[in-house]
């Protein structure tokens, strides 16, 4: 059986080991069916083809597609261009994909939709989403609840529909929070892997990264524990499942 290909871009140790193993345990995988690279410490192997792994997992990260390129921190930078550089080969193959957070820019850019900080920035937190018609239909949520909570936190986001998209997941406040291209890329803005104890740990983490306000910390954690946040994580486990 094919590994997964799981992409992380967060510089911050315990954050991204603590991502890899939510990652692990809301796709039901054991380590030893992924390969896990951390853009932040290693280079893309030259060699890679997505084809030889059963998938690709993108995870999230502080950094932001639509920041002006000039002003972008070297390793941030670095990072977004390997995971840009595999696009191609995911797009023409339609292999499987899913973007969670920074990985929605990443394909919206590629696609060359809009992803920039004009509307729909949100905080920390739960957010209300809800299925479109067509994600009543998708393989990753169809029978899920119509209405869900879903963990966010994200400066930018995709304005528009990129083109060749269907959308799946929607919000008030953000309206592009899950799209599809071809049969098998997906990509969500929230945090599909995510848990109250995930965002806890990152808002204490990233709490001086200009989210929120520092002193508003503890009261976004308590809205992360009160939050009903359960139909993320089962797309994150139907991916797996799907391309196992």
């Amino acid at each position: 059986m094919k590994r997964f290909l799981i992409l992380q871009l967060r510089p911050e140790h315990d954050a991204a080991d603590a991502e890899f193993a939510s990652i692990l345990h809301k796709c039901d995988l054991a380590e030893d069916r992924t390969h896990r690279i951390r853009l932040d410490c290693e280079a893309l192997p030259e060699w890679l083809q997505v084809a030889d792994y059963a998938g690709v997992i993108v995870g999230g990260g502080p950094g932001c597609v639509s920041d002006d390129p000039a002003s972008k921190p070297a390793l941030e930078a670095r990072i977004e261009a390997q995971v840009m550089g595999l696009m191609p080969q995911i797009i023409e193959q339609d292999h499987p994909f899913m973007g969670c957070c920074y990985g929605l820019g990443v394909l919206a850019a590629h696609l060359g939709g809009d992803v920039s900080k004009a509307r729909y920035g949100e905080p920390v937190g739960p957010s209300h989403c809800a299925l479109t018609a067509d994600g009543m239909s998708d393989p990753l949520t169809a029978g899920l609840k119509p209405e869900f909570e879903a963990f966010v936190g994200h400066k930018e986001a995709v304005q528009l529909l990129p083109p060749g998209c269907v959308h799946l997941v929607r919000s008030e406040a953000c309206p592009i929070q899950m799209i599809r291209h071809g049969d098998n890329v997906y990509a969500t803005q929230f945090h599909p892997e995510a848990d109250a104890n995930d965002f806890e740990q990152r808002i204490r983490i990233y709490k001086d990264y200009g989210y929120f306000p520092p002193s508003d910390a503890e009261r976004l954690i308590g809205e992360c524990k009160a939050a009903q946040v359960t139909e993320p994580g089962e797309i994150l486990r139907r991916f797996a499942k799907r391309y196992e």
